[in-house]
């Protein structure tokens, strides 16, 4: 990959991951054209989008197991091109797909791992052991993985990943097909990993999962950027947020639409509706309008968008403008 200029930290803050005009083609097919990623130490950035868009050939291409077209990257301070031994030596990564050996114990897999990895044996076995426990799987421990359910899987292979200690992880998609009990079990040991100083580049198909656990996400699309930001500063592109005040007596209902004319009024609910972008500074301003009228609403309601609402606007918008 030809070298480039790598972006400058935002905010100052050091990044794990860094990249610059990452490009991927197979034959006449772009698969990922100019993406450029900033994540931060002990962050969680998300790369949403549909199937297709590029996911995980970025962490394909961050982990070392493909080489991009173009492009320039750094991963936990080495350069992808001239030291992939550095970062795979500081990385680990769970893919789609379980690499857990459902014909072996759960022990046995982890033990495995740990020789991969070249640790001591009585070394591995303590590292095992200790993992096993944190994922709640040493009651399961010697028993075939293939007797596991999906989400014992999942942990398992996360645990799998952690046995080199490494400093950034790559989750591609690691909750699909789970439960949502099993979801929100695998949202508990990436936020537990974060406040561990782990750095986590995480791919998902479900939004409400980026949102939950982000700091930063990027949302790619016919192989480049279509948006990046934090999840509220994302929410915020897309109008349609609003404020709804609703009144229980006439008079005052009137009396606010008085004081608020331009908000949409509904006569026969004695509804108010103002557009808002969802920060409090508006809402302040909204109240102390009524305030100085004299007016107080019976019930206040605040509507911002969702990644959903995001999502589809994004991609339908930036699929409109490829066609054009």
């Amino acid at each position: 990959m030809p070298s480039s200029v790598m972006p400058t930290p935002r905010n100052g803050a050091p990044a794990a991951i860094s990249a610059v005009g990452l490009r991927k083609s197979y034959g006449d097919k772009t698969v990922l054209d100019g993406v450029d990623i900033h994540v931060p130490k002990g962050t969680v950035f998300a790369l949403l989008g549909p199937n297709g868009a590029g996911k995980t050939t970025v962490v394909k291409i961050l982990s070392t197991l493909i080489t991009a077209d173009a492009g320039h990257a750094q991963i936990a301070g080495h350069d992808l091109t001239t030291a992939p031994h550095a970062i795979r030596a500081a990385i680990g990564v769970t893919g789609q797909f379980s690499a857990v050996d459902g014909l072996i114990t759960g022990t046995e897999n982890m033990l495995l791992m740990a020789d991969l990895h070249h640790l001591p044996r009585p070394e591995g076995r303590r590292v095992a052991a200790e993992l096993l426990e944190r994922f709640d799987l040493t009651d399961a421990a010697h028993r075939p993985a293939s007797t596991y359910s999906g989400g014992m899987k999942r942990r398992l292979d996360i645990a799998m990943t952690l046995v080199g200690n490494p400093s950034i992880i790559f989750l591609d998609e690691p909750t699909t097909g789970l439960d949502p009990r099993s979801r929100h079990t695998m949202w508990q040991i990436i936020r537990q990993l974060v406040t561990d100083g782990t750095t986590v580049l995480l791919t998902t198909q479900y939004l409400e999962e980026a949102d939950q656990l982000a700091d930063r996400i990027a949302l790619l699309h016919h192989a480049t950027i279509a948006a990046e930001g934090t999840p509220d500063e994302l929410k915020r592109l897309i109008p349609g947020g609003h404020v709804r005040l609703r009144f229980t007596h006439p008079t005052t209902y009137r009396s606010a639409a008085t004081a608020l004319p331009d908000a949409t009024p509904d006569h026969q609910a004695l509804t108010l509706q103002l557009p808002s972008d969802g920060t409090q500074r508006h809402l302040r301003t909204v109240l102390d309008r009524l305030d100085t009228a004299g007016i107080e609403a019976d019930e206040l309601t605040v509507h911002t968008p969702d990644l959903d609402d995001v999502f589809f606007a994004l991609t339908t918008d930036h699929a409109k403008e490829n066609a054009r």
